[in-house]
């Protein structure tokens, strides 16, 4: 059999010749070669025999949102709040939403309304005002200065770091050209940060009202995307007497519809009912975590003990539940699961190593798609193994083996250019300082002009093979990983800070449980040449 999950535009599609039994990586036919598209990258090795817990973050993550129909959805609740509640014009709610025009690691400007590319050292190779690509000298006007490059940060930049906050920095650009061209029908008083400000403000009221949520709870299936090898990914964790936990900020009612319909077709009794058989894949699930903050330990926020059926929320102390008043024992659920499941929220990660007997941070691998709220974290404050879920990877590594001749001839093309330059430096220095006869020089005057012209060709060359090239990923922002020749900021972060990273969370299935993750060989600058690189 072949393993049939569904694309996103709910089509069937092959993941691997793997079977659906419990364990798809020892398949027939499956983990012998593993398409590089859904291969799992090593920054850290990574021995998952000293691995005794492994957790998961759910939206985006397990749950992978359609963008063409979950982001809009979201855009156009923003909106609605925008003119209804903010007092923006009406004319906005006939604005649309191009999904595909924002990608994550940008960064957003909110004093001067500019969203920037930059490379691993901060340096701002693309830039645009509202949807205006700024010129070059603008760039190195505005963020040419070594002194602010450490300061792309909050408050006055908002970094693009997942991919729920792409229709954010989508309409943010919106808001800039509108305000650039319409400055009297923008609510008195706003300029770039406020109208950012006014953005987030209407996300975050779509979210307290619950407008997105209900949408999505009616019909799952229209803004979630279905991958059949989740449950199978969980029991392959769980049979190798691996804990599973589940982490998320969702709450409890949210979860429960979510989960219900990635696990429905593989639970106990079968079906789609929403029901709680789901949660015989974990051993803990803590629903409104409030990560990052979930990941200090000296974060106070109560425990609460879910229960499922009601939604009722029960008194611990650490995850032992209290006694109620005027009774002599703590209330329990009344069906219990075959293997139970606790169900919290709130708490701190603390509660969490309690409840799975967790003795060593290192000891945790957890997967999530949030570089800042899942994984920066839970590295840098726990030190605990980290797996970054990089969609966006799947089709970057297919462009980047269609494209791998272009790429080589960007290499010859820029070795050109060095020597070219490298002569006419030469010939420069020779001209100035030998002070060569009168016929030899014009030989050489006549040469450097040559060698001049040559350089802009092959400058101008490598120029627009090098946009070409760009467009082929993204047509303004190009590559995500990288910037130019050198790793972008998003990429220095997955570096930094994600152990493993890979396509999607159900790649996991295609290893052993018990794989040793090894990284690359690193290399410097003056090898590639040497070993032929």
């Amino acid at each position: 059999m072949v393993d049939v999950g569904i694309d996103e535009k709910g089509e069937g599609i092959e993941s691997g010749h793997c079977d659906q039994g419990r364990h798809i990586w020892s398949s027939p036919g499956c983990g012998l070669e593993t398409a590089m598209e859904k291969q799992i990258f090593c920054n850290r090795s990574l021995n998952m025999k000293n691995i005794i817990a492994v957790g998961f973050d759910m939206d985006y993550t397990l749950a992978q949102y359609k963008s063409e129909t979950f982001e809009s959805l979201a855009y156009d609740g923003t909106i609605k709040k925008l003119v209804r509640n903010l007092g923006y014009p009406p004319e906005l709610l006939e604005w649309t939403f191009d999904w595909k025009y924002m990608v994550r690691g940008l960064v957003l400007d909110k004093k001067r309304g500019n969203i920037l590319k930059m490379d691993r050292h901060k340096y701002v190779k693309v830039a645009y005002h509202g949807f205006k690509e700024m010129s070059k000298e603008d760039k190195i006007a505005t963020y040419g200065n070594t002194l602010i490059r450490d300061s792309f940060d909050e408050p006055d930049y908002a970094l693009v770091d997942t991919l729920f906050s792409l229709g954010e920095a989508y309409l943010f650009a919106q808001l800039v050209d509108f305000m650039d061209s319409n400055p009297g029908k923008v609510p008195s008083g706003k300029d770039y940060g406020c109208m950012y400000k006014d953005v987030r403000a209407a996300v975050d009221l779509c979210h307290r009202d619950g407008t997105l949520k209900q949408m999505v709870a009616k019909d799952p299936g229209r803004y979630i995307n279905k991958d059949s090898r989740i449950v199978p990914m969980l029991k392959m964790l769980r049979d190798s007497h691996r804990s599973t936990f589940l982490v998320t900020n969702s709450l409890w009612d949210y979860t429960n519809v979510v989960m219900n319909f990635l696990c429905a077709e593989h639970n106990s009794y079968g079906g789609s009912a929403c029901n709680f058989q789901w949660l015989e894949n974990f051993d803990v699930v803590v629903t409104g975590s409030s990560k990052p903050g979930f990941f200090h330990e000296e974060n106070r926020a109560n425990l609460f003990e879910v229960e499922p059926e009601s939604g009722m929320l029960l008194n611990t102390d650490n995850g032992t539940l209290i006694p109620q008043v005027g009774g002599t024992s703590p209330r329990l659920p009344p069906k219990p699961l075959k293997k139970v499941c606790r169900v919290f929220q709130g708490g701190n990660v603390a509660h969490l190593h309690k409840l799975l007997s967790i003795g060593a941070s290192s000891q945790v691998l957890y997967v999530g798609d949030h570089i800042y709220g899942d994984i920066l974290r839970s590295k840098k404050v726990l030190g605990w193994r980290t797996m970054l879920v990089v969609p966006e990877l799947e089709e970057e590594v297919k462009l980047l083996r269609k494209n791998m001749d272009f790429r080589k001839m960007l290499r010859q093309l820029r070795r050109e250019q060095d020597l070219v330059e490298d002569k006419l430096h030469r010939l420069k220095w020779t001209l100035r300082f030998e002070d060569p006869e009168i016929d030899r020089k014009l030989h050489l005057s006549s040469e450097l002009h040559q060698l001049e012209l040559q350089r802009e060709n092959v400058r101008h060359l490598h120029h627009d093979a090098q946009r070409e090239y760009h467009q082929m990923f993204h047509k303004v922002w190009g590559q995500l990983m990288k910037t130019g020749f050198q790793n972008s900021r998003f990429a220095h972060q997955v570096e930094r800070f994600a152990c493993l990273y890979t396509s999607q969370v159900t790649n996991l299935s295609l290893y052993s449980p018990d794989k040793y993750y090894r990284p690359s060989e690193d290399f410097m600058p003056h090898e590639f040449d040497i070993l032929g690189l």
